[in-house]
C-alpha cells in the first residue's frame, strides 16, 4: 500500500461530508472496512430518521478504495454507478461492512488481463442495531489495467 493510500485512509474520517454526517470508518483488515453512523440532528430528515443522502454517503467510496488497495497501482478503479434501496426507516446507529474476498479480486484480475475493462458489482446492506437491513446499496465499479486500451 502506498504512503498516499495510508494517509487517505487515516484521514478519511475528517473528510467534511463524513465528519458532518457523523460517518466513521475503521479498517478491520486489508479487505474489510466497517462504517458506522449515529443518528444526529445533522443527518436526521424531517420525519426523524436517517436522511437517505447520508445513508448513501456512508456507502459511497469503500468498495473502490478497498479494490484500489488490493489491485495496486497498475489498475484504474472508478465508481461508475450506484443504486440504493431504502427498506425501512433507519433509527439510531447504523453500520455497513464492506468486504472483497480474494477470489473476487482474482476474478477481476483475470477479467482485465487482456486489456479489456471490467465492471464488477458489489452489494452491501446497511444494518440497524438489531441487525435488520434498513437499506441496500449496489455499487458498479469500472476496472482496467493501466496502459491497456
Amino acid at each position: 500500500m502506498s504512503l498516499r493510500q495510508r494517509i487517505l485512509e487515516r484521514f478519511v474520517n475528517f473528510y467534511p461530508p463524513f465528519l458532518g454526517a457523523g460517518i466513521r470508518s475503521r479498517n478491520l483488515d486489508e479487505r474489510t472496512i466497517r462504517v458506522e453512523m449515529k443518528l444526529t440532528s445533522l443527518n436526521r430528515n424531517l420525519v426523524g430518521v436517517h436522511f437517505g443522502g447520508s445513508l448513501y454517503a456512508m456507502c459511497d467510496p469503500w468498495y473502490m478504495l478497498i479494490l484500489m488497495r488490493l489491485l495496486g497501482t497498475d489498475y484504474i478503479v472508478w465508481d461508475k454507478a450506484a443504486r440504493i434501496q431504502f427498506l425501512q426507516p433507519g433509527r439510531g446507529t447504523v453500520t455497513a461492512t464492506f468486504h472483497i474476498p480474494p477470489e473476487r479480486v482474482d476474478e477481476i484480475r483475470a477479467a482485465v488481463a487482456d486489456g479489456q475493462k471490467f465492471e464488477p458489482t458489489f452489494t452491501v446492506d446497511v444494518l440497524d442495531t438489531q441487525g435488520q437491513a434498513i437499506a441496500r446499496v449496489e455499487k458498479l465499479l469500472y476496472v482496467r489495467r493501466k496502459n491497456d486500451r
